[in-house]
């Protein structure tokens, strides 16, 4: 299946609030998480919004125990082209992603890098998080 189809069936599940409805595979075992997040911007903020997490945000990740998997824009418009960022993080745990964006948000040079952006009003209108766990068959867990 191709990335484009992948993240249209979960930002459709997401959607319709089916996503997580049913307990993950091994989701209270402790074991990695990845985090898939959605971001909506605010009109013409897009580009902003890379270059807020090409030149800063990544980084701070890195610092916080925070792994990128990757990051996506969708293609069509229906589905978000020009307004929408996702992307997964991977974490050790969902309690090492709790103190991690604890740590994140706390942190003075996250704090500044988020004013500074955000001076000409605010770059995103939604911000969305999922967690999933790997099923047993899954190359990635």
């Amino acid at each position: 299946m191709r990335l484009k189809s992948v993240l249209y069936v979960l930002t459709t599940l997401l959607a319709a609030g089916t996503l997580g409805a049913a307990p993950a595979p091994d989701a209270g075992a402790g074991g990695r998480v990845f985090e898939l997040r959605t971001y909506t911007t605010a009109p013409g903020k897009l580009d902003a919004l890379n270059a807020r997490f090409r030149d800063h945000t990544i980084a701070l990740f890195k610092k916080h125990g925070m792994e990128v998997v990757g990051f996506w824009e969708p293609l069509d418009k229906e589905a978000g082209a020009g307004e929408k960022l996702v992307y997964i993080l991977s974490h050790a745990s969902r309690a090492a992603a709790e103190a991690s964006w604890k740590a994140f948000r706390e942190d003075p040079a996250w704090v500044k890098v988020k004013a500074d952006s955000e001076l000409n009003g605010p770059l995103t209108t939604k911000i969305e998080s999922v967690f999933l766990a790997g099923t047993p068959y899954s190359p990635m867990k």
